[in-house]
């Protein structure tokens, strides 16, 4: 045996003469629909293998020296923009009052449409530095005296602005992006920015201020494929009762890697809520707080995609168990067919 017909005895696919093969129309149909199945598999694979997947990893964070970013975007239906202050005081020490960097006030009227913007005002922070100042000289024991305090013109006409905005119904809309330390801290918005008589005159007491509110967005971060912040969309609203709301957020630094090896850092977290309604005998003025820790561990989730090794095997799985299905079904219909035909032939002869 030369060398030729070795090779040709190890044809796994002998070939047989073209009139020796008989098509039938089972077979035709049998044809066509085992070619839209391995059609339909062959999209099913290669979409499942173009497609990425996430691999998750922990370890230890170890970045240090660097801002968390907290993007808020928040409306209060029902507390005027000129006494909506947003603070933040982390455990460093670092305290903010009516923080205006990045934070921007829309003016919303009953109906929840814009009618102007609103920033920091220096009114504000002019009476929440005499608070301070007159709350030094009480402690210093110089003031023993009744103090009387004194409003001037500007704060005449802010008090008359704001009792104004709340008969209209005024609100804000806080948005904005505050970059604070990378330690434990928190956050809140409230009226905490006014002298408290200037407070007093306006809401008439802690119990009438109305911190009800609806949290559109809050991220520590940009958002990544997939992440879903728990508080987006939350609303809050009080009928005729106030308080305080506290959400504890548990901060847990991330990585995600996409495909194309770019890294963007953010971060995720999970939250607890806490409400503590409001009575005429407490000292503390409402507000909506939010405190935030974070977790010693990063996670880093990575874009993967399959080999193409993986998508070779499992498309040669899929369309050759396609093809030899197909083929064991042609050939148990065309016996089917010829038994009932060779059947009907000897019933009509007898």
């Amino acid at each position: 045996m030369g060398l030729k017909q070795t090779i040709r005895s190890l044809d796994a696919f002998p070939r047989t003469e073209e009139h020796l093969l008989q098509k039938t129309q089972s077979g035709a149909l049998v044809s066509i629909v085992g070619l839209v199945i391995m059609a339909t598999l062959f999209t099913h694979e290669l979409t499942y293998y173009l497609t990425t997947y996430t691999v998750h990893e922990m370890s230890v964070d170890f970045k240090r020296g660097e801002t968390l970013p907290i993007h808020i975007n928040m409306t209060f239906p029902s507390l005027p923009c000129d006494v909506a202050s947003v603070d933040a005081i982390d455990l460093s020490g670092k305290h903010e009052v009516d923080l205006d960097t990045n934070i921007w006030k829309l003016r919303l009227n009953s109906h929840g449409h814009i009618i102007g913007t609103e920033y920091l005002s220096d009114l504000v922070e002019k009476q929440h530095t005499t608070r301070n100042h007159d709350d030094k000289e009480h402690h210093d024991g110089s003031a023993k005296k009744p103090h009387k305090f004194s409003f001037d013109k500007d704060a005449e006409n802010m008090i008359n602005k704001v009792k104004k905005a709340l008969e209209n119904g005024e609100g804000c809309r806080v948005y904005g992006v505050l970059d604070v330390q990378r330690v434990a801290g928190n956050f809140h918005i409230s009226v905490h920015a006014l002298n408290i008589y200037v407070a007093q005159m306006i809401f008439g007491g802690a119990t009438h201020v109305n911190v009800s509110h609806m949290i559109h967005d809050l991220s520590f971060g940009p958002k990544y494929p997939g992440l879903h912040n728990p508080l987006d969309d939350t609303v809050r609203i009080l009928h005729d009762t106030s308080g305080t709301f506290k959400y504890y957020v548990k901060i847990v630094p991330t990585e995600y890697r996409y495909i194309s090896k770019e890294v963007l850092p953010t971060n995720q977290f999970s939250v607890s809520e806490y409400f503590s309604p409001m009575n005429e005998f407490d000292r503390t003025w409402p507000a909506v707080y939010f405190l935030y820790d974070l977790s010693p561990i990063t996670v880093t989730i990575k874009e993967e995609r399959r080999s193409f090794l993986h998508f070779i095997t499992r498309l040669s799985a899929v369309l050759g168990g396609t093809f030899a299905l197909t083929g064991m079904l042609d050939r148990w219909m065309y016996r089917l067919i010829k038994a009932l035909t060779t059947t009907s032939a000897r019933g009509a002869f007898q």
